[in-house]
């Protein structure tokens, strides 16, 4: 398993890293996703571990703080400095009712609810608090802000931040979802306070999504921010499962409904994307998911990528994709195939490649 340098910090990071969205099935929503409980999520961590892949990722909102819980729990045959702990903060979410999202869901809203989101210092504390108790340990390596927060200023957000960086209970931090103007003040306010800088920036990135490059690479290029991608497979859409004039099917996530928040792609867009998978599936002697997660590998700025897994041949099939070195030539087809407009001022830009040159196609 290949490690990368997590952005401008010295944390190494496996090219892959697990998403623990399933574990739990805290709700409706989640058991979409899966409901996988602590054997079975032991079963999974242990066969990343015999992969050489460490790396986790979860959120206090998945399934209420139940991912959290069920993570916590099958990770504890390990030693824990073996282990790469990733979690996030900013949605609703109050950790009195952690595990239990049915009752959560139905009560009445608790006296401090409208403090139970957000980036504030209050809710950042006690969710990094409840995080550590759930996930039982004494830090997390990577911690996210799940989400842009605008009614918080950036200097208490970042300064809460460098304090639990200071503290021990946080070893780097990162963002997820943020614009471009929303992570360059950040890196400006970090810089000018001497505050910790987020290191990571977890994003959105898949060969039917590709807006990431329009200004978050570039940036990321710039200030050395790695990227952590998030639904690499396009929320479903690339797991080989669809084909055209072919519903989804029964036991997918599209096939449930779980995806169903997800952005809409044009499903003529769709299939041309899948149907260059396919031909390059065949000529490589992979499967179309781990084509699309070798094709993301290959992009600039890309730290790690972050799978999913209902069960072990999930994950063992996602893992081997970490093998897999699409050749230039390849990922220009791919590029091709899967490339759409972009709006203003990107389209303006690329008139004048001589002075906007675009982000190379592939890692050098």
């Amino acid at each position: 398993m290949e490690f990368r340098q997590l952005g401008k910090s010295g944390l190494q990071v496996p090219v892959l890293c697990l998403g623990t969205g399933t574990f739990g099935g805290g709700n409706e929503f989640f058991k979409t996703w899966g409901s996988t409980d602590v054997a079975e999520a032991r079963e999974l961590i242990d066969t990343c571990m015999g992969a050489g892949m460490n790396f986790f990722d979860t959120a206090d909102v998945y399934s209420q703080g139940l991912s959290e819980e069920v993570l916590g729990e099958a990770i504890k045959h390990l030693p824990r400095e073996d282990v790469l702990l990733s979690t996030k903060t900013t949605f609703g979410f109050d950790g009195r009712h952690a595990g239990n999202a049915e009752e959560a869901s139905s009560r009445r809203p608790l006296p401090n609810a409208a403090n139970s989101v957000g980036s504030s210092r209050l809710h950042i504390t006690r969710q990094v608090d409840g995080s550590l108790k759930r996930l039982q340990t004494d830090y997390i390596d990577v911690f996210h802000m799940h989400a842009f927060d605008a009614l918080t200023p950036m200097e208490e957000v970042l300064s809460t931040l460098d304090t639990l960086v200071r503290d021990g209970k946080i070893r780097y931090i990162a963002c997820s979802n943020f614009s471009g103007w929303h992570l360059q003040r950040s890196l400006d306010l970090s810089e000018q306070y001497g505050w910790a800088r987020y290191a990571a920036h977890q994003v959105y990135y898949s060969l039917i999504g590709r807006d990431y490059e329009w200004e978050l690479m570039p940036l990321a290029m710039a200030e050395d921010v790695g990227a952590l991608v998030w639904s690499p497979l396009g929320w479903g859409r690339l797991t080989g499962k669809i084909r055209r004039g072919q519903p989804p099917a029964k036991g997918t996530r599209l096939g449930d409904g779980g995806e169903a928040a997800g952005p809409v792609v044009d499903e003529e867009y769709l299939y041309s994307v899948v149907d260059a998978l396919e031909k390059l599936a065949g000529e490589t002697g992979n499967t179309v998911p781990q084509v699309a997660l070798a094709w993301l590998l290959r992009k600039p700025s890309v730290s790690s990528v972050i799978i999913g897994a209902r069960n072990k041949e999930q994950l063992q099939a996602n893992l081997a994709a970490a093998e897999i070195v699409l050749t230039p030539e390849q990922v220009a087809a791919l590029d091709g195939a899967s490339e759409r407009p972009v709006p203003y001022p990107y389209w303006h830009q690329r008139q004048f490649q001589n002075r906007n040159p675009l982000p190379p196609a592939v890692r050098s």
